[in-house]
C-alpha cells in the first residue's frame, strides 16, 4: 500500500491487488488506518455513486440556471436518499463480514463500538 499526501492536504492511499483483503477478515488483519476491503458489491457501488454523481451536477445545474427552490430542494432530497442507500448496503457488508468474524473470534468489543459510531454519524 502506497500513502501519500496530495496538493489539497488530503490522504490518498493507493494499492497493488494483491494486499485486497477478504471483506470477513477486514478488522483483524492489519492496523485500522491501513484497513483495505474490497466491497462485494464493488460495480454496483460505483455506479450508484456515479449517478449520484450526476444527480448532484443537476443540482449544480439548476442553481446555475436560477430553477425554483423547492425543485432543487427535491432533487437535494433524492441525492441525499441515494447516499443513504449506498451507505446501508455498505454498512450491511461490513456487519456480514467483518463484524461477525471480530465477535466470533474475540466477542468484538471493539469493532461494535466502532459500528455503533457510525450508525450514530449516519443517523445525524
Amino acid at each position: 500500500m502506497i500513502q501519500h499526501d496530495s496538493r489539497d492536504g488530503r490522504r490518498r492511499v493507493t494499492r497493488d491487488k494483491q494486499q485486497v483483503t477478504d471483506p470477513a477478515a477486514c478488522t483483524q488483519c492489519v492496523p485500522q488506518h491501513d484497513r483495505v476491503v474490497e466491497q462485494p458489491h464493488k460495480k454496483a457501488l460505483i455506479n450508484r455513486v456515479r449517478r449520484i454523481e450526476g444527480q448532484v451536477g443537476g443540482v449544480m445545474n439548476m442553481i446555475e440556471n436560477d430553477r425554483y427552490c423547492v425543485d432543487i430542494l427535491t432533487q437535494i432530497s433524492a441525492v441525499k436518499s441515494a447516499l443513504d442507500g449506498v451507505a446501508i448496503q455498505i454498512l450491511s457488508s461490513h456487519a456480514k463480514g467483518c463484524v461477525r468474524k471480530a465477535v466470533q473470534e474475540d466477542g468484538g468489543e471493539e469493532t461494535m463500538e466502532e459500528l455503533l459510531g457510525i450508525i450514530r454519524k449516519l443517523i445525524r
